[in-house]
């Protein structure tokens, strides 16, 4: 009696079931919660929800003037600029994700999306009714994307692409060449661009390069995402983003329909938005303590990793990869680190890696566990 695109096997997968059964502590290096993280918020922060507008209800389906202007400034405090009317408010990239799959796509239409990525995505597309077409991301020393295999995915049925920007979890970042690429490819082609940008804030090194953003850009149809729940470690405050790039009448088409979308829902809520300008200048200082964060854990686990276990070049973001041998699956690796090292790692299938056997540790950990927990990790692979 219910909907097939609810198909998915809802048992807890092994490593679920015996971290589950588990009774003692555990160095939990997945963490992606900032709010669980050892992260220190100014209570302040409270504060901003004192303000009395927040009790009146007012239904802006764009979300309103004064919150579009506060994630406008900043994009410009980023050397970014970008119009308040390119912008749309939602509750999260999640329903960014899901308003533009309704936007682009009819039921039975496919998206590209990068593997290895983000595991949410078939979720997300299938509660929509929508095909994802996985594309590679090829390791060569740096992560690059294969068009040759992007060129094969497409389908008379492809609406979009999704980008990744830094990739997760591969840290990898989005470079000039590819963008201009990218874009050329998906102009000729009537295809979208989805551009996920919520980990852009954590470069782990310099790199003139890289693009951080597609906003900016109008060349072609391009949707770029944000938020605060990654921007400024808050994703309990329930806010996102959207910025429309691309022709001026395909632009103005595009968002004159996802305010339909939006005033369809009216999901954003008023004391967020009225609370966003201030969200927004506290979040700085909880994103440059989590980019000092993950750099430093970066440094450690590459200073830590040699002979038979091999760090990926990650380049942004929240997470690192590391290749131990195939002596065991994934699965094995992780259930032999959780019983015998008391460490939970994220394994590669997570994430759609192509082959094994890759783990996933996040970069996000408290030092000291991160440096215990890592050091488990390499040493057990040396075994």
């Amino acid at each position: 009696m219910f909907s097939s695109r609810l198909h998915w096997d809802l048992r807890p997968n092994r490593i679920a079931a015996a971290l589950t059964a588990r009774t003692g502590p555990v160095l939990d290096l997945t963490e992606s919660n900032p709010t669980r993280a050892g992260l220190e918020y100014d209570p302040t922060i409270l504060q901003s929800f004192t303000d009395p507008r927040s009790l009146v209800y007012e239904p802006a389906p764009n979300g309103l003037a004064e919150t579009r202007s506060a994630v406008a400034a900043a994009y410009s405090s980023r050397g970014v600029e970008v119009r308040p009317d390119r912008i749309l408010l939602t509750a999260s990239t999640s329903e960014s994700y899901s308003w533009l799959f309704k936007l682009l796509c009819d039921p039975g239409d496919d998206v590209l999306v990068p593997r290895p990525s983000y595991p949410l995505f078939d979720f997300l597309a299938a509660l929509e009714c929508v095909r994802v077409v996985q594309y590679p991301l090829a390791y060569h020393g740096r992560w690059i994307m294969d068009f040759d295999e992007m060129e094969r995915a497409v389908t008379p049925r492809t609406r979009a692409v999704v980008l990744v920007n830094p990739n997760n979890p591969t840290g990898s970042f989005l470079k000039r060449d590819e963008r201009d690429q990218l874009a050329a490819f998906c102009s000729s082609r009537g295809l979208a661009i989805i551009s996920d940008e919520v980990f852009a804030d954590y470069p782990l090194r310099p790199d003139p390069n890289r693009v951080t953003t597609l906003a900016g850009y109008d060349d072609v149809l391009a949707f770029s995402l944000g938020g605060l729940s990654k921007q400024a470690g808050m994703p309990q405050m329930k806010l996102g983003w959207m910025v429309a790039g691309g022709p001026d009448a395909l632009r103005h088409d595009a968002l004159e329909r996802l305010e339909l979308i939006a005033d369809t829902y009216l999901s954003v809520s008023t004391p967020v938005q009225h609370a966003a300008a201030q969200l927004i200048a506290a979040g700085d200082q909880v994103g440059r303590t989590i980019l000092s964060r993950v750099r430093a854990n970066y440094d450690f686990v590459r200073g830590l990793v040699c002979g038979a276990c091999e760090l990926l070049d990650a380049e942004g973001g929240w997470y690192v990869t590391l290749r131990v041998p195939r002596t065991r699956t994934e699965e094995e690796w992780t259930l032999e680190l959780l019983e015998h090292e008391n460490v939970l790692v994220q394994p590669g299938f997570f994430y759609d890696f192509e082959n094994e056997a890759y783990l996933v540790l996040s970069l996000l950990t408290p030092p000291g566990v991160f440096q215990e927990g890592a050091r488990r990790v390499v040493n057990r692979a040396k075994l």
